[in-house]
């Protein structure tokens, strides 16, 4: 069990966040400005790379599927450069909406020290601070999971439940718009790919909105996204349109609901 760091010693950590999703960037922002935690926010892993080669952070917190570059791909060459370099190892946590075995594997495998699942609220990013800026000595093993509780799983997020997971009215709101305005862009370029036919697209659109819909809970959206990845990666566009279809309209009935909270 850790020696959780105390609180006061926040100020003198610095977090860097790293996801090609807005709403997640913003998110965690505020719920790190809340808390007093210095941070730098990244669109992929690339950019996170130049960032850690000019300035010093204490925590990675980083999405696993980015485009330009992935979070294993970035964590693999973060080590491989520590090593090189004679550096001491950053901690880096993955942030994923899903984590099946192969996805730990994969975390463990790039160097990753632990894995987060979406959505990450207000207390459970306290306590993820706590355990992860403990003394070096004190933390736990690799492989370390930590669970959000924060959302209850299986059901529809409602105003009360929003705020009890994120902290406050003034944190979700300007979420709540940012996801639904993403959300609505990334619908759009599906509908354009299934237009084209172009299976890469459509498989990268979803995997953004399962994040969108992941981000409060877990309605089984990010389920069906995953499916229909899988389905239009093994059989392509045409096959699939009438589950891509449906699919986009699950999501904007999801998204008309949460612009009425």
């Amino acid at each position: 069990m850790a020696h959780h760091l105390p609180e006061r010693c926040w100020p003198h950590a610095r977090v860097l966040v790293v996801d090609d999703h807005g709403t997640y960037r913003l998110l965690m922002g505020s719920l790190l400005t809340k808390l007093g935690v210095a941070h730098h926010c990244c669109s992929d892993g690339q950019m996170a790379l130049e960032v850690l080669n000019v300035e010093c952070f204490d925590l990675v917190i980083s999405d696993c599927r980015m485009p330009v570059m992935d979070g294993y791909a970035m964590t693999r060459e973060l080590r491989r450069r520590e090593k090189a370099q004679g550096r001491p190892s950053v901690t880096v946590l993955a942030l994923t909406a899903s984590l099946g075995p192969e996805d730990i594997r994969r975390c463990m495998a790039c160097g990753m020290d632990g894995w987060l699942t979406k959505p990450i609220g207000f207390a459970q990013l306290r306590e993820v601070l706590r355990y992860w800026l403990a003394p070096a000595q004190s933390v736990g093993t690799v492989g370390k999971r930590m669970d959000s509780p924060a959302v209850r799983r299986g059901t529809m997020p409602s105003r009360a439940s929003l705020i009890e997971a994120f902290g406050t009215w003034d944190v979700v709101e300007p979420m709540l718009f940012s996801l639904i305005q993403e959300a609505h862009a990334d619908l759009a370029v599906l509908a354009a790919a299934q237009a084209t036919l172009d299976a890469r697209q459509a498989a990268q659109c979803l995997h953004r909105l399962a994040g969108s819909v992941a981000f409060v809970g877990d309605t089984g959206l990010e389920g069906d996204a995953v499916a229909l990845i899988h389905a239009v990666q093994a059989c392509g566009v045409r096959l699939n349109q009438s589950g891509l279809d449906g699919y986009r309209q699950s999501i904007e009935r999801y998204l008309d609901y949460l612009a009425q909270l």
